[in-house]
């Protein structure tokens, strides 16, 4: 159809891919199908973030709707940084035997065999990928736990795992033991690192307030209002359909969410009327949030947007879509709404889940009086002469 030429630039404090041709109509609505890929008025082309889509993937996706990709430009030496720390995200070229691929496509099937999610399914399959061609030529028979420890390594040094990435990889090679017995990797062995154990980020009752008043788009304090007032997860949101929105009865229904659980939640009251303003103004058809072509709207948006609010609401703490839930989970029970309830709200299987809300809540911790606070009460009452010692005064000896 025609040719697309890639630059390197860094638009809004990030590195992206600018894509440039001459104006052509039927190649400018191709180009838009494409997901995460943005205009910019600024520099007057499409983009994208590379942190989002790498190389590999964008041509692919270019070559698909029958495009020619010029990527001459990113071998200019002023591009030469921008295309190192795209490399380094691009995914690894593996190179594995028919055989290797028939085993990794058959245990793919013994995962969507255990009912797993497709997310799950797709991280488990791209470790043990990178596991077998870790392993070389090597016969998968002969695989042992010394071959897993090596390559558990190299990977937590290289790619710099979290510990929850790093316990799904151990999760992962468990998996492919049960499913592979003929190795000689044993599974009971395999141990996983320790869970981190951090308390969740929460905003306060005003800091919500003040975030929802400084985001000014409609559409966005919708989607921002709703995260908070129901506790949804990004995914839910984002998959919720209009069907499942009952005004009437003020309740949300959410169809399949983590752990394929179904759930009922609390519409609020408050969030009636902007949802009804948002709804006339925006008309959506399927989905509570759309893409201006109907389909899901993509979780970076939302993610942009609310640091942008976070900002303009001169909030500094580090704050996430989840932070939102983390926030309507712990004001419920500072409201005094029981853990059991909590627990159905948010979806949670296991108790000990939710009472993480419980170390963060300071509905019981506020009526406790620091030390500090209890010395100079019993110097003011000893005090005769009714002076009050003042921190900010120099107390002499």
């Amino acid at each position: 159809m025609g040719t697309i030429s890639l630059h390197a630039i860094s638009h809004k404090g990030k590195e992206c891919l600018k894509i440039s041709f001459p104006f052509n109509q039927e190649i400018k609505d191709k180009v838009k199908t494409i997901p995460r890929i943005k205009w910019s008025a600024t520099h007057k082309s499409f983009y994208v973030v590379i942190e989002e889509m790498s190389l590999h993937q964008l041509k692919q996706k270019l070559n698909a709707l029958g495009m020619y990709v010029d990527y001459s430009a990113l071998k200019r030496p002023e591009n030469r940084e921008p295309v190192k720390r795209l490399v380094k995200r691009t995914k690894t070229k593996r190179d594995l035997s028919e055989e290797q691929k028939i085993v990794v496509r058959n245990f793919v099937s013994y995962l969507k065999g255990l009912r797993l999610s497709e997310s799950t399914v797709r991280s488990y399959f791209t470790f043990i990928a990178d596991f077998i061609n870790f392993t070389g030529d090597r016969p998968l028979l002969e695989l042992n736990n010394t071959d897993v420890r090596m390559f558990v390594e190299q990977q937590v040094r290289l790619r710099k795992y979290a510990i929850s990435t790093h316990r799904q990889l151990i999760s992962a090679l468990k998996h492919f033991a049960l499913f592979y017995p003929g190795c000689n990797i044993s599974g009971e062995e395999l141990q996983r690192p320790s869970k981190s154990s951090y308390l969740p980020s929460v905003l306060s009752k005003q800091e919500i307030i003040a975030l929802l008043r400084a985001t000014k788009n409609l559409k966005h304090r919708a989607i921002l209002a709703l995260l908070y007032s129901a506790g949804l997860r990004i995914g839910e949101v984002i998959s919720l359909e209009l069907r499942d929105i009952d005004i009437d009865r003020r309740q949300i229904f959410i169809k399949n969410g983590k752990g394929r659980k179904d759930r009922v939640v609390v519409m609020a009251e408050s969030f009636i009327p902007l949802f009804q303003n948002y709804y006339m103004s925006y008309v959506p058809k399927r989905y509570f949030i759309e893409s201006p072509n109907g389909s899901n709207y993509h979780p970076s948006s939302i993610r942009s947007f609310l640091k942008n609010s976070c900002k303009a609401a001169g909030i500094r703490k580090r704050v996430t879509p989840h932070t939102l839930r983390h926030s309507y989970a712990t004001h419920l029970i500072e409201n005094g709404v029981g853990l059991r309830h909590v627990q159905d709200l948010l979806g949670h299987s296991k108790p000990e889940t939710t009472m993480i809300y419980t170390h963060v809540a300071k509905k019981d911790l506020l009526q406790i009086q620091s030390p500090l606070d209890t010395v100079f009460i019993e110097l003011r009452n000893a005090d005769k002469k009714g002076q009050n010692p003042f921190l900010s005064q120099n107390i002499s000896g």
